[in-house]
């Protein structure tokens, strides 16, 4: 073997074989450079082709500072370590994985109790693949309640409609777009800044199929009084006979009232909410992504919904938009539900929150800004520019600024009815400490202090105008 051999490729070492001394990213004999649109023409080297994809995900920003995302960004090594036990895991098949089923069975079980369903062990429920899912679902269900009603009255099911606040996330957009079904947006005010129940009898009639109620919403992280909704239903019922259920979009908040305010009534104790979902990925701490929809009892799913599949070993009934999808994130629901109980999950959002009202109280506290809400519902809070600010600069600004150090903080306009209010927001999550807190802070100081130094208006190219949930 020659000198140069030994230095570009290998040695021979006793009867040890060949020992790689291959330079750091220097493979002699491999590609360099891959096509990124076409298959490369042969194979590489897994050290090769991981090394690659990782440099190209390093470009990313660091998850732990994205403080626009409500997505679980952290877990535990044990977490961790049972992800990767479990990755290879199809939830669909629940006859090759019947205790990936069992564990689905449990979880949802749990919730059900967890949001007070009058008797947990005949409620119905699933998993998902997140909210999205969750909300289409539900109000698939809703929608052909509405259809079974409308029938046995002789009555026509042309034409069903769903009212929701304007501030929704936009599954819901979706779900009445898919589904032709009409949306009946209710604009937020100054005054009522969530769907309140405030005049809701000029959107419902006989082909509303029901009211989505928000616990958390995306923009602010509010919650929407479920209770005074349903009151304002109970009136329109005595005035009209019109019986309309409530669907809570309970993404965040649904995995936080019952820790952090159990005694507000929200959930299945509002006889009026027959379905209720949640991002098992956002404050049900679990990577993304896994959602759950639980319906208070069997019949708020009607059975026609429900596909009964004779496929790869026995029969399984599924209610999904999805087939074949990740077990591995279920599992890592129940190990959370067993790992943190009741008291580890109020203890984990109760920090969260602490931290919320800590940088709101400090931000609040600022001349340049004024606060929507203060973090006391979900760990999530807005603010806005205060009425004497300067005008030299706008929150797009700020937000540009406080991404050069790493932070994602996202500025966007209200929904309908306030969308010439630009508002910044805060989503605190598990392991955004309170030492990450004040660095943030130090940071949004300093981006501020440098804004309020400049004199040229800000530049009208280049701003997001999209709300990235």
């Amino acid at each position: 073997m020659t000198a140069s051999r030994r230095t570009s490729h290998s040695v021979r070492s006793g009867n040890t074989g060949d020992i790689e001394l291959n330079p750091l990213f220097s493979r002699p004999g491999e590609a360099s450079q891959f096509p990124r649109f076409t298959l490369p023409h042969g194979s590489a080297l897994p050290e090769t082709a991981y090394q690659v994809v990782h440099d190209e995900a390093m470009l990313d920003g660091n998850a732990r500072l994205n403080l626009a995302t409500f997505v679980g960004t952290w877990m535990e090594p044990q977490a961790d370590r049972l992800y990767s036990e479990t990755a290879d895991k199809n939830m669909i098949d629940k006859d090759e994985y019947p205790q990936t089923a069992e564990i689905e069975h449990r979880c949802w079980r749990i919730l059900a109790d967890l949001w007070h369903a009058p008797d947990p062990e005949h409620a119905v429920g699933t998993s998902t693949i997140g909210s999205s899912e969750a909300c289409m679902l539900a109000g698939l269900a809703m929608k052909r309640r509405w259809q079974h009603a409308r029938r046995a009255a002789g009555r026509s099911t042309e034409r069903p409609n769903l009212i929701m606040s304007s501030a929704v996330q936009v599954c819901w957009e979706k779900f009445c777009n898919y589904f032709e079904v009409e949306a009946r947006y209710v604009p937020i005010s100054p005054e009522h800044p969530v769907l309140d129940g405030h005049e809701l009898e000029k959107y419902a009639d006989e082909n509303t199929i029901g009211v989505v109620a928000i616990m958390g919403v995306t923009y602010t992280g509010m919650y929407e009084p479920v209770e005074l909704i349903a009151r304002a239903l109970d009136v329109i019922q005595e005035n009209s006979g019109l019986n309309i259920p409530i669907h809570v979009d309970g993404a965040s908040g649904a995995m936080v009232a019952p820790f952090l305010q159990p005694e507000l009534p929200w959930d299945f104790r509002v006889d009026r909410v027959i379905s209720i979902n949640t991002s098992g990925h956002k404050y049900g701490l679990v990577y993304p992504g896994v959602g759950w929809v639980v319906w208070r009892d069997e019949a708020a799913l009607p059975e026609d919904l429900v596909f009964h599949v004779s496929y790869l070993g026995g029969d399984m009934p599924t209610f999904a938009l999805n087939f074949s999808r990740p077990g591995a994130q279920v599992v890592l629901q129940y190990y959370l539900f067993l790992r943190l109980g009741f008291e580890g999950f109020r203890a984990v959002h109760s920090a969260s929150r602490d931290v919320a009202k800590y940088l709101a109280h400090e931000i609040g506290a600022m001349d340049d800004f004024k606060l929507w809400n203060d973090g006391s519902d979900i760990p999530v809070f807005a603010w806005r520019l205060s009425d004497g600010h300067s005008g030299s600069w706008d929150l797009h600004d700020l937000s540009d600024r406080l991404r050069m150090t790493g932070w994602l903080v996202p500025a966007y306009p209200m929904p309908d009815g306030m969308a010439d209010l630009t508002v910044q927001r805060i989503v605190v999550r598990n392991g955004f400490t309170k030492d990450l807190a004040a660095s943030f802070l130090a940071d949004l100081k300093k981006a501020v202090d440098h804004l309020n130094s400049l004199t040229a208006p800000p530049s009208e190219t280049g701003r997001p105008d999209a709300f990235h949930h």
